[in-house]
């Protein structure tokens, strides 16, 4: 049995929301429903309805967009603190989709320019966030990573963002004329074999780990980083459908952090009156997500094949989209920074003071940076 003194130096909860639920919605979710999905159907999901699962990824989705929104917008101060994500990246983006809206040459080369920076971010914001993940809940157990680790695991996530950046682009230049999609189509077909190395890169990682400590790192950690593998597999099966699919669980494994640091909010703002703030929450989140969607009808990908030709009615809700990620992107990066003791302070306060303020001192224990 654990001294008093030592059961007193524990965290109340290592975990975001609880361990359970972080768990699957880190990735222990899509990991137990991709995978048989995935042994069992090879070539299509023939029963699962794209429009069903356009919405429901689009709704999902914009609230986890809000839910950054929530946190960047929410007074005078964290705008003026970031007004470069806040104010001027948002007008760059809107001089950027008003330019490629006008532009009348064929193709619509600034517009196809917007799609693929989008789609870049996307690649980038995808492992960038795994490794938030993965930091974060090693964070909250005591457990860091040292140099070498980081590097390993980085260069693991480095190489699935190449493959995933290879598969949007000959997806797309597959279905045009463009003479680059052959090559294109080449480079896709030599990583997705190379995507197997990241596997090994990252198991040499985490591995180290286990020598260094004795233990592996905490199993939402590693399931993190196993879950977006899986992701990926479900892209390079089922194409469009796969994309939406992690589009969804890639939004799933990010609300709970902005869930927690608004419940963390308000037990310091209105102790006792938890339940009904985060009921106005979720709902005032859904609420908000639901009218964005209804007045933006349909995600990016879903008429990508389609870009050139597509006219200004079309065009704009698709640009509005892009803007809204590529803004998501810099909002999440001002915003998820552990090494910021502040960002700390209201993501892990429902844990103790001083053993959020030890583990974020000096040591391979404070990851230097997380972007979620």
């Amino acid at each position: 049995m654990s001294s008093p003194s030592a059961a007193a130096a524990r965290p109340r909860s290592a975990a975001i929301l609880t361990p359970t639920i972080d768990l699957l919605c880190v990735g222990g979710l899509s990991i137990v429903l991709l995978v048989p999905l995935l042994l069992t159907h090879p070539d299509e999901i023939a029963f699962v309805s794209i429009g069903a699962l356009v919405w429901a990824q689009l709704l999902i989705n914009m609230s986890h967009f809000m839910a950054s929104y929530r946190i960047v917008y929410r007074d005078r101060e964290m705008i003026r603190r970031h007004q470069w994500a806040a104010i001027w990246i948002p007008l760059i983006l809107l001089g950027c989709a008003t330019l490629a809206l006008v532009d009348a040459r064929e193709p619509p080369l600034l517009l196809l320019a917007f799609f693929v920076v989008s789609s870049a971010y996307l690649a980038w914001h995808y492992t960038g966030q795994v490794w938030g993940m993965m930091a974060s809940f090693a964070f909250l157990e005591g457990v860091g990573f040292d140099k070498t680790e980081r590097m390993l695991i980085h260069l693991s996530l480095r190489i699935l963002l190449a493959w995933h950046v290879s598969w949007f682009l000959n997806f797309w230049l597959s279905r045009t004329s463009i003479p680059l999609a052959a090559f294109v189509a080449t480079v896709y077909r030599f990583m997705t074999p190379v995507a197997l190395l990241a596997f090994a890169v990252g198991g040499m990682g985490l591995l180290r780990v286990r020598q260094r400590i004795g233990r592996f790192p905490p199993l939402r950690s590693v399931v993190a980083w196993l879950a977006l593998f899986v992701w990926y597999a479900a892209m390079l099966r089922w194409g469009l459908t796969g994309l939406f699919l992690v589009q969804l669980f890639h939004a799933v494994q990010y609300l709970g952090f902005p869930a927690r640091v608004e419940l963390n909010r308000a037990a310091a703002q209105a102790a006792g009156r938890n339940l009904l703030h985060m009921t106005l929450y979720g709902a005032g989140l859904l609420g908000v997500a639901s009218l964005v969607s209804l007045l933006v009808p349909g995600p990016p990908m879903s008429i990508a094949a389609g870009l050139i030709g597509v006219d200004a009615g079309k065009v704009a809700p698709i640009l509005l989209l892009y803007l809204i990620n590529i803004h998501h992107y810099f909002t999440d990066g001002v915003i998820w920074k552990i090494s910021n003791p502040e960002v700390r302070q209201e993501l892990f306060a429902h844990v103790l003071p001083a053993a959020v303020e030890s583990r974020g001192g000096q040591g391979p224990k404070k990851p230097r940076k997380v972007k979620l």
